[in-house]
């Protein structure tokens, strides 16, 4: 059994390693802490970008089009719709055509709180987050990733993570304007919306369906999350 001074030591040499390591590069190697200290906080506040792919840098229609093939591409189904009107309509047939009942559990996502709802009585919208009991939950995204058709969905009361995950079924909406060529755009547009110490608890990016190779290497849908994934674009 070791003793407490002994485990002390190991952590002193573990962490007396790390900072000899972190001293051969970069602002750290400087004596000066206030410089060291300058320079990384000049780093975080100009945002430098790595290296953006040029598939995604097309128009405004093309991204679009680009968005919902690839997400087709990894098993999504798509529609899309004129406006937030027609999203009643949209969500209705869906569930018909895949014989589910026409019950939808949401956020409090302003947009979606917006929708007349009504235009489709027979559909029923419940609020909150799910509790596994759900068969289809709708969330509203906060952009999409033309370039790997991935939906950006990030946490909270409006679209709580438990939708993203819990329900068989998940339909996800996002306005055309808010898809973006690649990642790096939607990352710019969070840090504009929240700002650097409002960023949300989670950001969830969504490929299509759950799936796993894990057993006999065959493909499963539904293996850690929703089974299918349905992508509504408005606008």
């Amino acid at each position: 059994m070791s003793k407490p001074h002994d485990n002390k030591a190991a952590k002193s040499a573990i962490l007396g390693k790390i900072r000899r390591s972190l001293s051969a590069v970069g602002a750290v190697a400087d004596p000066n802490r206030e410089t060291a200290r300058a320079e990384v906080l000049e780093r975080l506040a100009s945002k430098p970008l790595g290296i953006v792919p040029k598939r995604g840098e097309v128009g405004a229609y093309e991204k679009v089009a680009m968005f919902m093939d690839y997400a087709e591409r990894v098993s999504s189904t798509t529609a899309r719709i004129a406006s937030y009107d027609d999203l009643p309509g949209a969500i209705a047939d869906y569930l018909r055509a895949h014989n589910l009942p026409q019950s939808i559990i949401t956020g409090s996502d302003p947009r979606l709180a917006a929708v007349n709802w009504q235009s489709e009585p027979q559909l029923e919208r419940k609020l909150g987050p799910s509790d596994g009991t759900d068969l289809v939950g709708v969330n509203h995204a906060l952009g999409g990733v033309a370039e790997t058709g991935t939906s950006i969905l990030a946490s909270g009361p409006d679209n709580p993570t438990t939708i993203n995950f819990l329900p068989e079924n998940h339909i996800i909406v996002v306005h055309a304007d808010d898809i973006a060529g690649n990642y790096e755009s939607i990352h710019d547009r969070l840090r504009d919306l929240g700002g650097t110490a409002h960023m949300p608890r989670a950001l969830n990016m969504i490929t299509g369906p759950s799936r796993s190779g894990d057993i006999e290497q065959k493909i499963m849908l539904g293996a850690h999350g929703p089974r299918a994934v349905h992508v509504i674009v408005v606008g």
